[in-house]
């Protein structure tokens, strides 16, 4: 009985794995061979035709090379801030503790909120980014309406959104390297910029590992909010990511057979890229 038990207290927490994460993987698999009535009352099966008329899709396309950039841009961006950010707030600086209070908020509000609150200063007319640019530059952008600038908006927004998660974890690690090694390259003569790029950097690699895995994840999946809020895939459908091509075709235009396999394309490029990353990238990770 005693072996038996850690099992039986597993139990829930297989239930709860299987209803509600391997239950709608497996249906959506199933789904994407079918193609459905908007009422849900007729499926016929298609094999592979959802997959490859996705394919010959030009605006799925568009979707997939606009993901991933915008993924791309925006872990790039937000590791390098969240590094360079960390690395200040480690130094001793007064008032470091209010620093990381008010920097780590934005990590609290939901996606929406923050797209929320950047579609109001972004605003054309009233938004107080577009009141500085008016007052330094004499111009008025329109961030979420007009192309390339609804893409930077996005940016803007993503990174503010994911910059505190990465930047926690950059001040527990930064601290946790070794002074010894900081005093003896200072001897050495090591200036800070060989200080930060060539020794920190390096040693808190392994986060830098973790983070972008979590950042892409991120990017791909939790981006649907801020989407929608800032520019619905707009102008044009010029900011319209896989996952947002994904919401309208399931739920707008009631393409379920495609919208399933527009799932299973998502799911085998994060596979993917997980795979090569851990491949690949992790040789260069320094463990301690």
């Amino acid at each position: 009985m005693r072996k038996l038990y850690p099992y039986l207290l597993l139990i829930p927490t297989f239930v709860i794995i299987i209803m509600f994460i391997y239950y709608p993987a497996g249906s959506a698999l199933k789904l994407s061979l079918y193609k459905t009535s908007p009422f849900g009352n007729r499926t016929i099966y298609v094999g592979l035709r959802n997959f490859r008329q996705l394919f010959e899709d030009p605006e799925y396309l568009y979707a997939v090379r606009f993901t991933l950039i915008y993924v791309s841009v925006s872990v790039a961006i937000t590791i390098f801030m969240s590094f360079i950010i960390a690395y200040m707030l480690t130094r001793g600086v007064p008032g470091t503790r209010i620093y990381r209070t008010f920097l780590f908020a934005p990590y609290a509000v939901s996606p929406a909120i923050a797209g929320t609150l950047w579609t109001f200063l972004l605003n054309p007319v009233v938004g107080h980014v577009n009141y500085f640019f008016a007052k330094l530059f004499g111009i008025q952008v329109a961030w979420l309406t007009s192309k390339p600038y609804a893409f930077y908006a996005l940016i803007f927004a993503t990174v503010w959104k994911m910059l505190p998660f990465d930047m926690i974890f950059y001040i527990a690690s930064i601290q946790d390297v070794s002074l010894d090694i900081i005093e003896a390259s200072t001897l050495d003569g090591a200036n800070t910029m060989t200080r930060v790029w060539r020794i920190i950097f390096p040693l808190v690699s392994p986060i830098t590992f973790y983070l972008v895995i979590m950042n892409i994840v991120t990017t791909m999946f939790s981006s649907f909010a801020i989407v929608d809020v800032m520019t619905s895939g707009g102008p044009g459908g010029y900011t319209t990511n896989m996952i947002y091509k994904l919401y309208l075709d399931a739920f707008t235009f009631q393409k379920r057979g495609p919208a399933a396999a527009e799932s299973m394309i998502m799911f085998a490029i994060m596979l993917v890229v997980t795979i090569i990353y851990f491949s690949f990238a992790e040789r260069k990770v320094h463990y301690q």
